[in-house]
């Protein structure tokens, strides 16, 4: 296990309430904090711990088996943490990685919620894709609510973030596009839903969704929905047409 003489005083300057700004984030929770250590052990700063937590006994030995710092500090924990009942919470550095070539991907244009962010990321695993390729502006996909959102599985996916469409197009220009719109030309219904390897589903903001232009980009999708609302949540919409696209390449 790493040195854990820290100096309380030091250690507490050091980790304040997340800004965007900064290098490193924080899970907030055991369930994301033993998913970013299983997964993602070498971006671990240190984890802190309340001295309120049941269950340190485990949480300690994957610590020690991964050299990680644990460390016992209530009043950061408070700190950072906008929940009460946070008994144990994760320090980890940023990080980026290129999406697989060879798979298929969902991408996100300017989505604006974090938490809807979060739960598009844990849906998208769910469906087996591990490639999430996002659109600036856009949500902080650091941020410890879009974190704790995706209960983690943030850390079992690849992200990466773009200036434009256009830069991620021509990063991955094989892969066949799919936009998601409420004028989109084909309905997408489990009969004749497209069945390709490589795709890229491409959904827009939760407000405004994708404008006009991306007609004109690969095949424009429409999920049949009720009269009775305007449109679907945007995490609805995701998990509706990465279910059909994922079903498709088993059959």
């Amino acid at each position: 296990m790493k040195n854990n003489n820290i100096p309380k005083g030091n250690s507490e300057q050091q980790i304040k309430p997340y800004k965007k700004s900064f290098e490193y984030s924080y899970t907030l929770g055991a369930f994301p904090t033993y998913e970013l250590i299983l997964n993602r052990p070498d971006i671990v700063r240190k984890v802190l711990v309340h001295t309120g937590y049941t269950d340190y006994e485990n949480l300690s030995n994957i610590c020690n088996k991964n050299n990680i710092i644990l460390e016992f500090n209530n009043k950061t924990i408070a700190k950072i943490s906008d929940k009460e009942n946070c008994y144990v919470a994760g320090v980890f550095n940023k990080y980026e990685e290129e999406l697989n070539e060879d798979k298929p991907h969902i991408v996100l244009v300017n989505p604006s919620n974090m938490g809807n962010l979060g739960t598009i990321l844990r849906t998208a695993l769910g469906f087996g894709i591990k490639d999430i390729a996002i659109i600036e502006p856009c949500a902080d996909v650091f941020n410890p609510k879009t974190v704790r959102s995706s209960m983690g599985a943030i850390f079992k996916l690849s992200h990466h973030i773009y200036k434009s469409f256009d830069d991620y197009r021509a990063k991955y220009p094989s892969h066949d596009i799919f936009t998601f719109m409420l004028n989109g030309s084909k309905t997408l219904n489990i009969n004749d839903c497209p069945e390709v390897e490589k795709f890229a589903l491409v959904f827009g903001n939760e407000a405004s969704g994708l404008d006009d232009s991306f007609l004109d980009i690969g095949t424009s999708i429409f999920i049949p929905q009720s009269p009775e609302v305007d449109s679907l949540n945007l995490t609805i919409a995701v998990g509706i047409g990465t279910y059909m696209f994922t079903n498709k390449r088993k059959m």
